[in-house]
């Protein structure tokens, strides 16, 4: 059984920082791309930064130059470093990595930056 879990988020004052991480686990052969999403309130679900298994990265515009996204193939790991947060920032934010061919979500991580 593969699994993909998020942590890291947490409450924030806008200008300030936060790293998710995303730790995938189980019988693992193959991990693919991988990325971020966010879904703010009311809003549908949005990418904010995917990674391949090469290392190229894309970044949604409203994220460039404050994110940053990592991946660790030896421990099975995808971080987000975010600098700079603005109040739209606040979301639910989910790992998503195709493994094994297959893609698995994770169940989020709530990030909340307040004025």
């Amino acid at each position: 059984q593969v699994q993909v879990a998020e942590s890291g988020g947490g409450l924030v004052q806008a200008g300030g920082s936060l790293r998710l991480s995303c730790a995938a686990s189980g019988n693992i052969f193959l991990i693919g791309a991988m990325g971020w999403y966010r879904q703010a309130p009311g809003k549908q679900r949005e990418l904010v930064a995917t990674i391949t298994r090469s290392g190229s990265s894309n970044y949604a515009d409203s994220v460039k130059g404050r994110f940053t996204i990592s991946r660790d193939d030896t421990k099975n790991t995808m971080h987000l470093q975010m600098n700079n947060l603005k109040l739209e920032d606040t979301g639910v934010y989910y790992c998503n990595a195709v493994i094994n061919l297959l893609p698995y979500w994770g169940q989020g991580t709530q990030v909340t930056v307040s004025s």
